[in-house]
């Protein structure tokens, strides 16, 4: 490894883990892709560790797969079964100066064995509230809940510095006791990019008018978004407007029940599932809309809203954890309090006037230029070289068997404890922390 306090301001070497990556659609495989291509084009080296997925790219010089199984009981998430082993000659060719974990299970339990075999800063980023994903595992209970919150906070404390994507997030993290140290950094959109698309086109390929006025959305289309709650709500709002459409860009277990949501209120012919949209085509799609509608209450940052910002398009949303960082009632869209029906349709009533849409539209590119993938990158880049500075000097390029062999023990020894930590927490009846799990929203804990 090189001598880090050496480096100053000179490309780091950046080792990642994270348990989805493409061609996986989904907000944290595209936050990973999104800072590995930003850093690498400031000057920095970036290593992903990654699984084995079907339909991956064939020429991959920067990233190592290992094996995974496909689609974990149903989910757009694959199992990775990874073995270090096979890893350390390739770590040890890259000679990192920094471990990146995005999940703390799985790879991140490689990520911190890395970290501690070869004495390096682990930084980990608490992309998802994984409590709201346990129907993917089963036996689904409160009690699966309280672990995942236990395994995702306890992991933290095995690391030198945790990013949290949203200060909702930030501040959910201290209510559990996490690491204290937690820096607010969000994940990037390029929204340069996003600006220029062909909404035209789009809507001849799906066969929407071009004079409808078109609600949108963009997503996994998962459990766990919310999504029977927002067809019903736009379907009922599309029963009394013969002109407007909805488009619904992505896939996944939840487009059932979101078709049948359209079709007892008779206006399936209206619903348009484009599927999984990529690059250009994705951003037609944006452009194709007039409003971005969305209703999810488990994330950790509005990356997805950034991205329709960065299109121009005004969002109607409910306010929630990492819904509330990006969306400004009046300024770049509409905040509705709770999962409302009819409040959702008087947003979108609202929206209809053009003069409403272009002061929003003009509040929504405002937003997403603060976003913008070269400032987030910069903010983590300054994250890293926090934790090197206080870690001091560390050169383990000449060490022998015997010292990797000790920190490979060392490494066992920690992940053994953060184990047994979150099994005593599971075990407890009472709810994490003191804390019942649905108090995502509480007031904000002390700045740092």
């Amino acid at each position: 490894m090189g001598v880090l306090s050496a480096k100053g301001d000179e490309g780091l070497n950046i080792l990642m883990f994270t348990n989805t990556y493409r061609p996986i659609v989904g907000g944290v495989s595209e936050s990973v892709q999104r800072l590995k291509g930003r850093l690498q084009a400031e000057g920095h080296r970036v290593l992903v560790v990654a699984p084995k997925l079907q339909g991956q790219p064939r020429h991959e010089p920067d990233v190592i797969r290992v094996a995974a199984v496909q689609h974990f009981n149903g989910s757009d998430f694959s199992l990775p079964v990874p073995i270090p082993g096979q890893l350390y000659e390739a770590i040890e060719a890259f000679e990192p100066d920094i471990v990146h974990s995005h999940h703390p299970f799985l790879l991140g339990d490689t990520a911190a064995r890395a970290a501690e075999t070869y004495g390096l800063p682990l930084v980990f980023t608490h992309h998802t509230l994984y409590e709201h994903y346990t129907h993917y595992v089963p036996g689904d209970s409160p009690r699966m809940q309280r672990f995942a919150v236990a395994l995702s906070t306890e992991y933290t404390h095995l690391c030198d510095a945790v990013i949290a994507p949203s200060e909702s997030t930030r501040s959910l993290l201290f209510r559990r006791g996490a690491n204290s140290a937690v820096y607010v950094v969000p994940s990037g959109v390029d929204t340069r990019r996003f600006a220029n698309g062909d909404g035209r086109a789009l809507r001849r390929r799906m066969g929407i008018p071009e004079s409808a006025y078109l609600v949108g959305h963009v997503g996994r289309l998962a459990q766990e978004k919310n999504l029977p709650f927002l067809a019903r709500a736009v379907a009922d709002w599309l029963a009394g407007h013969p002109e407007a459409h909805f488009l619904i860009v992505g896939d996944g277990d939840a487009r059932a029940a979101m078709h049948g949501a359209a079709a007892q209120q008779g206006v399936a012919d209206r619903f348009h599932f484009s599927g999984k949209l990529h690059d250009q085509a994705l951003i037609d799609a944006y452009h194709a809309m007039d409003v971005f509608a969305f209703a999810s209450h488990s994330e950790t940052q509005g990356m997805v809203l950034v991205e329709a910002m960065a299109a121009g398009l005004p969002v109607v949303a409910i306010d929630a954890s990492g819904v509330r960082e990006v969306l400004r009632h009046g300024e770049n869209g509409l905040s509705l309090a709770r999962d409302d029906i009819a409040a959702f349709g008087e947003a979108l009533d609202k929206l209809i006037d053009p003069a409403l849409r272009e002061v929003l539209r003009e509040g929504a590119l405002a937003t997403a230029e603060a976003c913008d993938e070269a400032c987030c990158a910069d903010s983590c880049l300054a994250v890293y070289r926090r934790v090197i500075a206080a870690g001091g000097p560390v050169s383990h390029a000449d060490d022998g068997a015997w010292e990797r062999v000790r920190g490979r023990l060392e490494a066992e020894w920690q992940l053994l404890r953060h184990r047994g930590r979150v099994l005593r927490s599971m075990l407890q009846d009472e709810p994490m922390f003191g804390l019942p799990l649905v108090k995502q929203d509480e007031s904000e804990a002390p700045q740092k």
